[in-house]
C-alpha cells in the first residue's frame, strides 16, 4: 500500500486541491462516525477521552445537552487560534457543527445497557470507531479540527514538542472536567493507550491523495507539448519510393 503523505495547505489551497466531492463526503461521514463513537462511549459509563470528560461535566452543569457543549467549546477554541495567527479550513467549521449534531442524534438512538457485557463493547467498538473517524476526516485534508489546531498552534508558537503541548492540554482538561463531574474510569485510559495506533493505523489506508499542480501540471504540460509539436518532415532514403517518382 502506497503511503499518502498530509499536505500542510491553506485554506484556499485546500479547496483547490481537486477530488473535492470525494473530500467532501468523507469529511462528512467521518465526523457524522465521530460523533456517533462518542455517544457509544457515554452509553458505556466506564469513561470517556479527556475532552468529552470536560464536555460531560460542563453538560452536567449547564442546561445544554452533551452535543451542544461540544459545539460551543469548539467555538470557544477556535477562538484561540487568533492570537496563534491561524486559520480554519472548511474540515474546522465543520468539525464544530457536525461532531456536536451527530454525538446529540446517536445518544437519542442508543440504549442505555445495564449488563457489563455491553458496556464493554461499546466502549471497545466506540474507541475503533472513533480511531476510523479520525483518519476519515483528518485524511480528507480540509484542516484539521480545532483542539488539534490549537495544539499544533500552540507548539510552533512555544517551541514545545507536540507531545508536551497536548499532555499538557489533555491533562488540564481532564482534570477540569474531572472536577466538573466528568466520567473518568478504565475507558479513559483504554482510549490513551489505543487511539493512537489506530489512528495510525487507519490514517494512511483514508487519506486522499491531492492534486500536485506542479507535477500534475508539468506532465500535463508535456503531453500537450507533444501533442500539438509539429512533426518534422520524414527524411527519403536513396532509392526509396517518392510521391514525387510516380
Amino acid at each position: 500500500m502506497a503511503h499518502v503523505p498530509l499536505s500542510s495547505l491553506t485554506s484556499r489551497e485546500q479547496l483547490r486541491a481537486g477530488r473535492l466531492p470525494r473530500r467532501l463526503t468523507q469529511l462528512a461521514v467521518g465526523l457524522t462516525l465521530y460523533g456517533a463513537s462518542m455517544a457509544m462511549m457515554i452509553r458505556s459509563r466506564l469513561g470517556l477521552d479527556p475532552w468529552d470528560v470536560l464536555h460531560y461535566g460542563l453538560a452536567e452543569r449547564l442546561p445544554l445537552t452533551f452535543g451542544r457543549v461540544t459545539m460551543v467549546v469548539g467555538a470557544l477554541v477556535l477562538l484561540l487560534w487568533i492570537p496563534l495567527r491561524q486559520w480554519p479550513g472548511l474540515g474546522t467549521v465543520a468539525n464544530v457543527v457536525v461532531i456536536g449534531l451527530a454525538t446529540d442524534a446517536s445518544l437519542a438512538l442508543l440504549p442505555d445497557p445495564s449488563a457489563l457485557s455491553a458496556r464493554w463493547g461499546l466502549l471497545l467498538g466506540g474507541i475503533v470507531l472513533n480511531g476510523l473517524a479520525g483518519g476519515l476526516y483528518i485524511g480528507s485534508q480540509l484542516g484539521p479540527g480545532p483542539r488539534d489546531g490549537l495544539m499544533t498552534g500552540l507548539a510552533r508558537r512555544t517551541g514545545w514538542s507536540i507531545r508536551l503541548v497536548r499532555t499538557a492540554i489533555e491533562v488540564t482538561v481532564l482534570s477540569v472536567g474531572w472536577l466538573l463531574g466528568g466520567v473518568v474510569g478504565l475507558g479513559t485510559v483504554a482510549y490513551a493507550v489505543f487511539i493512537g495506533p489506530l489512528v495510525q493505523f487507519f490514517l494512511p489506508r483514508v487519506t486522499v491523495r491531492l492534486v500536485d499542480p506542479e507535477r500534475d501540471g508539468a506532465v500535463v504540460a508535456a503531453a500537450r507539448s507533444t501533442a500539438t509539436r509539429p512533426r518534422a518532415p520524414a527524411t527519403r532514403r536513396p532509392g526509396s519510393p517518392s510521391h514525387l517518382d510516380r
